[in-house]
Formats: C-alpha cells, structure tokens, sequence
C-alpha cells in the first residue's frame, strides 16, 4: 500500500503527519512511504533523512497524489488535493467534518474513504491514538511559557535583599488536557494556579497537580468524550459570579473551554478584561472555534484595555517537532490498526473504526457529523 505525505498548507503550520522515524516503522510493517519535497522542512525534518528512512521524495505534488492509496496529513486536505487523488482512496487526517463541508462534498464525490483524527474515540485501546490528547498537552505547556513571556512580571515566590516579589497568580479556564497541563507548567514555574471547570469530577485531578478548584454549585452539566456537551443558564449565571473577583486578582488568564460541535462558550467578556490588573495577559485557547474571550482575534496578540490578550490559535505548532513526533505516533499507529501492507481491514463494527471513520463510499457514515451537517442545512 502506497502511503503519501504532502506539505501542510494551512497557516501557521509547521507540523508534518509523518517524521523520519515514523516512516521507517511504517516501511518495516511494509508499506511504500512517499514524501513531498520539503513537507518536513519546516519543523527541521530534511528530505535527506525521509530518503534515508526509506521514503521516496517527489517534488511533483500532482504526480504523488495521483499514484498513492492514502494520504496522511495534519490539517484537513484540500479541496484541490482530494480531487486529485484515486477514487476510492483513504484519508487520515484532523478534519472536523461539521465544520468544512465544501471538504466533505469532495470527499463524497471521489467517494474517498475520511478517517478523523479529532474522531478517534477516547478509550483505552486508541490511547496511542489520541492525537487530540497528545496535541492539546505541548498546547497548554506552551499557552503559559507564551503568558510568562508576555507577563511584565516573574512567577515565583522570590525574597531578595531588596524586597520580596509575589508570586504571580494564573487562572485557568477548563480542567481538559490542555488545562491539567497549564495547571502543571504554571505551577512548576512558581504561579498560583486557580482552576474553573464545569465538570466537577476535575477537582481531584487540578488539586493533585497543586491548583486550587474554584467550584460553581450548580446542576444541568452534561458531558460528553470528556467535553462539556451542555451547561444550564443557571450555571453560566453562578459561574460568572464566582469568578469575576478572581479574574480581577488574576496576571494571567488561559481559556481552554470548548463545546464539541458548538461555537466555543464566551467565559471572559469586555467589562471583565476592563477589570484586569494594568499588564495582565490572556492566552485564548479556544479562538479558532470563536474565542472564550469576548475581544481575542484569531492568530493576532493584542493590547486592550491594558491587558494583552493573545489568540494564536495553532501552539502545537509553536513546538512543531515534537508535536509532530507525537502526532507522527498517533497517526502510524491508527494506520497500524485500521489496514495491513496490502490492504484496509474495514470491519464497520469495531469501536476505533466506527468512532473515526467519517466518510466511505460515497457517504457519511459518521453519526454525529451527518446530524450536524444536516442541521446547518437547515
């Protein structure tokens, strides 16, 4: 089986789906590994060292993505890039169906078979699948390196003969991987780490880490593959109430919190940011899906009200090489699972298969992205 990596065209993008590494394992389980030119360069990946793996390097894009049998990529593919591919061929990639339906439409009419990245279900067999998981953890340690760089301030506790310096105060909005790993970073680092969720079974998990679990008493939190999947108005209410006071106490706020297939919920409005301290950073995790901060902007760092409040909406990609060793790892091994050498197993019943598989043969077949997909149409 011909397998393709091509260059990630989104921008900021510095990742790659397969490292050098990643291709001579897929090579020993027998697979022909095709890389463009330069798809790896970026993140420092060299095409010397893909040809040295095994991998054949092509500088003709067209031509590569015209002979293979799967395309494995970070981002979404293109339109442009699918509609060059065999019909009948197979993607892996993240993709998050719901929200690209043009790609969809191409998908269907090429009748390539689509397996998500942001699908694969979270269960113990597909932990090494996770790419979701492994992606949002150098997420959440880069969002505090970012706000400690833009801090005017240190973290620690520090007492010097001049005096001694507080240490700085980081409040995190949503307990998921990328919070818990924040949590961590910001705490080794010195901060203290205050931490809202709207699941309460986090608490445990924050508080071994050393934060400190700010707790909304509320019902009407439903919760679904670890994300909040509703939140009742009585709790948006209480959990406005309880933080407004430490948002204002707070040198740096990180905001994690996502709904999967809404737009991301508004947890820090203007008149909070208003409240902040002169100097005080914001790190919104969640601007690509519409921001948790009410005046973020995507892929912009701006100063508002005194606070400088940053939207970079790719931070794994701030680390690109080991995001894309890691991800390199997600996605061979997800490979590994669902196809041999010669061929895709396709057993429509087993969980892994079933959860991540999105389109196939023309179809949707993904549940939860045909309802959404049906939704919007609407």
């Amino acid at each position: 089986m011909k397998i393709a990596v091509v260059k990630e065209c989104k921008e900021p993008e510095k990742r790659v789906a397969l490292t050098p590494d990643s291709v001579k394992s897929l090579i020993k389980a027998g697979f022909e590994c095709f890389i463009e030119a330069g798809a790896g360069l970026a993140t420092g990946f060299y095409d010397s060292a893909y040809e040295a793996a095994g991998a054949r390097v092509y500088s003709d894009k067209q031509a590569l993505l015209t002979e293979v049998d799967v395309l494995l990529k970070v981002n979404a593919p293109l339109v442009d890039e699918l509609l060059l591919l065999k019909e009948g061929s197979i993607t892996i990639s993240f993709l998050y169906g719901y929200t690209v339906p043009e790609i969809i439409e191409a998908l269907l009419v090429k009748k390539i078979s689509a397996f998500a990245m942001d699908a694969v279900p979270r269960i113990s067999r597909a932990q090494k699948m996770d790419a979701l998981s492994s992606q949002a953890n150098l997420a959440g340690y880069k969002a505090v390196l970012l706000g400690a760089n833009a801090l005017g301030k240190i973290f620690p506790l520090m007492m010097t003969a001049a005096g001694t310096i507080t240490p700085a105060r980081v409040l995190i909005f949503g307990a998921g991987v990328a919070g818990l790993q924040a949590v961590a970073t910001a705490k080794r680092l010195g901060a203290v780490v205050e931490v809202t969720d709207v699941r309460a079974e986090t608490k445990e998990q924050v508080e071994s880490l050393g934060g400190r679990f700010l707790e909304v008493q509320a019902e009407g939190v439903q919760t679904e593959g670890g994300y909040a999947k509703e939140v009742s108005a009585e709790y948006l209410q209480k959990q406005k109430e309880l933080i407004v006071k430490h948002i204002a106490e707070a040198d740096i706020v990180i905001t994690t919190a996502l709904v999967i297939g809404k737009k991301a919920p508004l947890l820090v409005s203007e008149d909070m940011v208003k409240s902040m301290k002169p100097g005080s950073v914001i790190i919104d995790m969640a601007v690509e899906s519409g921001g948790n901060c009410a005046i973020s902007e995507l892929n912009c760092t701006v100063i508002k009200h005194g606070v400088t409040i940053i939207g970079e909406s790719n931070l794994p990609g701030m680390v690109s090489v080991n995001a894309s060793e890691l991800y390199a790892k997600n996605i061979s091994t997800l490979l590994l699972h669902l196809a041999t050498k010669d061929s895709f197993k396709w057993d429509m019943d087993e969980e892994i298969t079933k959860g991540s598989l999105i389109t196939h043969q023309g179809e949707v077949v993904h549940q939860f992205t045909k309802e959404i997909l049906n939704k919007n149409k609407v």
